[in-house]
């Protein structure tokens, strides 16, 4: 849409209107002369917070969580099944970067993987009072093993998941420190359209550990401990975590865990700090690849014509020259930049190009076939088999 004054919102109101109307749009494509006709029934935009569900071997699933919705867990459960139906029976549950959200969703997944009547969580107020829930027997993976993947951007509602298998000794947690959030907050809406958000009570995992980092070296200490994290080199290494030894907790099966903030994992991964992967990694994230990879596709379309997800994904190369448009695009003037980041930089584009053609699970799995938390599983897993054996 086009036209003197026209802005977004004009955009949104005329697209938007009654659920299973029609709309007809007139679609430009720069490599076409004549307009697109394309009508349209107009629905309800679901917020999917299920990214990806697969299989990553014969026997292992795989599945991301992006949110912890109202509809999570039913998503959730609809791909548990069918990973099920397909022969797995040891699970990937992904929680890297997940913010949080529903509490509810995260216990229902959570009593998908625990015995009945075992203590998911603890909520404990001002006054003391506590509230414990438990899981049910209505779960469907109580018996296949479990990895829960974890990142320094995993919050509240991952947190409370990881926290809840870690102490009944379900599973093993992989990645690196959670970020810390055990709050339980109470949102009020004001007249202007903001709204407060008042803590009424705290989370705790089975042991009794506080999810909540403290705040007791003041607000500054507070906001700025994520950003410590680079500075202590916790990200690197698992010995550079400091834990209290006063918030020393033991699980069922004596397996050692800390309270202070966040989830440390059963297994450590570092993070690759290096100032040419973080230069990557905010090309990606902040979406100036993606508007690259729909400029590119709206001009090369015709070369993935008939081409399906799959082949895409075994026999897909980014090119030199593809490599160069998206440099030029990206106004780098020379490769050396990111010196032996080259492989990783074609990563990017060839997932985010999937991304655009088959959706968010083709980018997912692109990503994940060079994943050091990915590998570190299926390393686990062949020990495993090793020691079955």
């Amino acid at each position: 849409m086009f036209g003197k004054g026209l802005n977004r919102y004009d955009v949104v109101s005329q697209l938007k209107g009654t659920r299973n109307s029609k709309v007809s749009l007139k679609i430009k494509r720069k490599n076409q002369d004549s307009l697109l006709t394309v009508k349209v029934t107009r629905q309800k935009i679901p917020l999917v917070s299920l990214d990806a569900a697969y299989l990553l071997t014969d026997a292992i699933g795989y599945i991301k969580l992006n949110r912890f919705a109202e509809p999570t867990y039913s998503e959730f459960k609809k791909a548990l099944t069918a990973l099920i139906d397909q022969g797995a029976t040891k699970l990937v549950l992904d929680l890297r970067d997940n913010p949080g959200g529903y509490i509810s969703s995260a216990q229902a997944i959570v009593d998908e993987f625990l015995q009945d009547n075992t203590l998911i969580l603890i909520t404990k107020n001002k006054n003391g009072k506590q509230e414990k829930t438990y899981a049910t027997n209505k779960g469907s993976f109580k018996t296949g093993s479990l990895y829960v993947l974890i990142n320094e951007n995993s919050a509240s509602a991952s947190e409370i998941v990881a926290g809840a298998l870690q102490d009944n000794d379900k599973g093993v947690i992989i990645g690196r420190r959670s970020f810390g959030k055990g709050l339980v907050q109470r949102e009020m809406a004001l007249g202007d359209g903001s709204a407060v958000r008042l803590t009424i009570a705290r989370y705790y995992t089975p042991t009794g550990r506080s999810i909540q980092k403290p705040y007791d070296k003041g607000n500054d200490a507070y906001y700025s401990e994520y950003e410590s994290r680079y500075v202590n080199g916790e990200l690197q290494s698992l010995d550079s975590i400091v834990v209290n030894d006063s918030l020393r907790f033991v699980t069922p099966k004596g397996k050692v865990v800390y309270g202070g903030g966040g989830i440390i994992p059963d297994v450590f991964v570092g993070k690759d700090t290096t100032q040419e992967y973080q230069a990557i990694s905010y090309i990606s994230n902040n979406g100036f690849m993606s508007y690259f990879a729909f400029e590119y596709l709206d001009t090369h379309r015709q070369d993935f014509k008939g081409q399906t997800q799959q082949d895409f994904i075994d026999n897909y190369t980014v090119s030199k020259a593809t490599l160069q448009a998206f440099l030029s695009y990206a106004n780098i003037t020379e490769l050396t930049t990111f010196k032996g980041y080259t492989p990783r930089l074609k990563l990017l584009i060839k997932a985010t190009l999937a991304r655009q053609l088959y959706g968010t699970q083709a980018y997912e799995m692109i990503l994940n076939s060079q994943d050091p938390m990915i590998k570190k599983v299926l390393e686990l897993q062949q020990r495993l088999a090793v020691t079955d054996q």
